[in-house]
């Protein structure tokens, strides 16, 4: 059995684990995602790896990350983290622990490690969604999973859901993000997203299913599936009015009757997703086959 030390980089939170080379998470720890410098918030990550790695033998580095970024992550600029802006990420962690080191956003990481191991598994055709402190996506298309010019392909949570919404944090105006993570849920509500109404609930699950139905009418898909903290955390409430939205407006041919579905993976799915990251650097992991050999 392989091993990779994946890493999770997040708004609010990092975490670091040990995964098998078949998707098993073998040991994680977590650390809260702040501090009051670029270098600080680094020795915070450095000191999680260095603990939840010890000893083990370790074949390879995957990091999934908040975006936008650089091609390879060879430069990170997460939105909900301040202190990042063009920081180094992947040279430095394969500085820290002398691995091979693969940086990737992290809801495509997360689209990786669905198609491996979770709900897409199989599939040929997906989004994969992360709806949390902020929202992105990965897309696996003819079973390849599309990366773009810079790695940032399938931003979704900079799709406009409401034209006349709140300001979003890249500048725009109305994007999914601004309205539906958990950074705005609780800007606009007052509270942690975590105590939202069962309006606020609802609502945030009709603009996902709209982000999904935009998605899905472009790219001729009929699955998404979504993990995240606020995602994951609604539950039901929350798919049931994303299912509906999607249902009222993927109305073409190819898009009606798409589906939105919680992402299989549970709370285990970005350390899964980080890990994939890695094994497909090192040849390990096909997007084409989405299969470890």
């Amino acid at each position: 059995m392989d091993i990779a030390l994946a890493v999770d980089i997040g708004g609010t939170k990092m975490a670091a684990g040990l995964v098998s080379d078949d998707g098993e998470v073998l040991a994680s720890a977590t650390a809260p995602s702040r501090a009051d410098s670029a270098d600080g918030l680094f020795g915070v990550l450095a000191g999680l790896v260095d603990g939840v790695r010890g000893s083990a033998e370790v074949a390879v580095c995957g990091v999934g990350c908040g975006g936008p970024m650089t091609a390879g992550g060879e430069t990170v600029s997460p939105l909900n983290i301040a202190v990042w802006r063009d920081f180094p990420l992947r040279s430095r962690l394969a500085s820290a622990t002398g691995l091979a080191t693969f940086v990737d956003n992290d809801a495509k990481a997360l689209a990786l490690g669905e198609g491996w191991k979770g709900a897409a598994a199989g599939v040929d055709d997906f989004i994969a969604m992360v709806v949390s402190t902020g929202v992105g996506g990965g897309i696996v298309l003819n079973r390849r999973l599309l990366d773009g010019a810079g790695g940032n392909a399938g931003h979704i949570g900079h799709v406009c859901v409401e034209p006349e919404g709140r300001v979003c944090a890249c500048g725009a105006r109305g994007c999914l993000e601004a309205e539906a993570s958990g950074t705005s849920i609780a800007a606009v509500t007052g509270r942690p997203a975590a105590e939202a109404s069962a309006e606020v609930i609802a609502r945030t699950g009709r603009l996902v299913g709209r982000g999904v139905a935009s998605a899905a009418n472009l790219l001729d898909l009929r699955l998404a599936v979504v993990a995240g903290s606020v995602a994951l955390g609604y539950g039901e409430p929350f798919f049931a009015a994303a299912q509906a939205e999607l249902d009222a407006q993927a109305k073409l041919s190819f898009s009606v009757g798409a589906r939105i579905v919680p992402g299989g993976l549970g709370p285990a799915g970005p350390l899964v997703g980080a890990a994939a990251v890695g094994w497909r650097g090192i040849g390990r992991l096909s997007s084409a086959d989405q299969q470890a050999r």
